[in-house]
């Protein structure tokens, strides 16, 4: 979400984070491949959840004179979190430089685990705390619209990772949202499934199967770039999941069915750790698989050369000092972009530790490195 989409209870709690069951499967002719008439590149373009126009992060700026007068405010912040797994640990560590550079003090940092009425209790638990401003990406957005509410009307400023309240506006209730180039995933995962296949095969495509804006324009992105880029590769199955854990079933049929299947795409990590299982148990180590979101496991069997070709990683940290910034410009009263994003890695066995570090802010574990 960033915004993953790294568990099954992520995603069912934000679709209803579907960030993030049965799975529905049909085949499909040629999908992806060559068409009879010219091609048309696909546009880059995307918006926010309702409809916010992006702008990219490096137009972000705050003065000197700006940064000063954040600091002599002594303002205090705190986090409302959907989860706390490694990439949303990545994320505030990176808030939490730009913090550190601005004079914010962190009163409270505090984890939902995808639990809509948790995070509702954890927003009062923080406002008992008086803070200047929250960061938070909504568990359910209908229900933190409700949950949010007492935190906007005392004045809060809430900067808002990916997933807003639902109806919350840019420069009305919340600061501004903070996420990645969504369509720009889509792309290099099919840069990177195009080279892995040499340019021609046949593929299956994995895609999140419910009403998600973040996860639904990656996918989207990806089909329209491969079947531009690559008219020589086919999408000959289709199949959606709402349940990560599901996704290990939908791809042994997948490859039951296709013995001359050569690649898959998968909407994100957590559910592409369901098609690697798939892949080892059947013996396949033909087939190759793209993804979004770097994680340890995938990462570890790319630099061993196993099954994964590749996974765009979000640059957590980076997007983290992105929120730091933006949390700024609602302290300051500075009118902030309504949608920044910054651009994803795409991490391969060539780059890994440094999309890594881009990703974490720190070193890959050894594991991942293969030692």
């Amino acid at each position: 979400m960033i915004l993953s989409r790294r568990r099954g209870a992520a995603l069912g709690a934000l679709c209803a984070l579907a960030l993030m069951v049965g799975a529905c499967s049909n085949e499909t002719s040629g999908s992806g491949g060559a068409s009879s008439g010219p091609r048309t590149e696909p546009s880059l373009s995307f918006v926010g959840p309702g409809g916010e126009t992006p702008t990219a992060a490096d137009q972000l700026s705050l003065t000197p004179e700006e940064r000063q007068k954040v600091k002599d405010g002594e303002y205090s912040a705190a986090f409302v979190w959907h989860e706390g797994s490694a990439l949303t640990k990545a994320v505030e560590s990176g808030v939490r430089k730009e913090f550190d550079q601005l004079g914010i003090k962190v009163l409270a940092s505090t984890s939902a685990e995808f639990d809509a009425a948790r995070q509702a209790n954890n927003v009062q638990t923080v406002l008992a705390l008086k803070p200047d401003l929250i960061v938070t990406i909504a568990v359910d957005p209908t229900a933190a619209a409700a949950a949010f509410k007492p935190a906007v009307d005392a004045g809060v400023k809430l900067v808002v990772m990916t997933t807003p309240p639902k109806g919350y506006k840019s420069g009305e209730q919340i600061v501004g949202i903070v996420t990645a180039d969504l369509t720009a995933f889509g792309k290099a995962n099919a840069e990177m499934l195009g080279k892995a296949l040499g340019g021609k095969g046949k593929v299956g495509y994995v895609y999140h199967d419910a009403d998600f804006w973040f996860t639904n324009q990656r996918d989207k992105a990806f089909k329209d770039w491969l079947g531009y880029l690559y008219p020589d590769i086919e999408i000959v199955e289709e199949a959606g999941f709402s349940d990560p854990a599901r996704t290990e079933d939908i791809a042994t049929a997948m490859l039951t069915r296709h013995a001359d299947l050569k690649g898959v795409y998968v909407a994100w990590a957590t559910a592409a750790e369901g098609v690697l299982a798939a892949t080892r148990q059947q013996g396949r180590t033909d087939v190759k698989i793209v993804t979004n979101d770097l994680e340890a496991n995938l990462a570890a069997d790319m630099v061993k050369g196993g099954n994964v070709a590749g996974v765009v990683a979000n640059g957590s940290t980076r997007l983290g000092e992105n929120l730091g910034v933006v949390a700024a410009y609602g302290l300051l009263g500075k009118k902030a972009p309504e949608l920044v994003v910054g651009s994803p890695m795409a991490a391969t066995k060539d780059n890994i530790a440094d999309a890594w570090r881009d990703d974490y802010g720190q070193e890959p574990p050894a594991e991942v490195l293969g030692n």
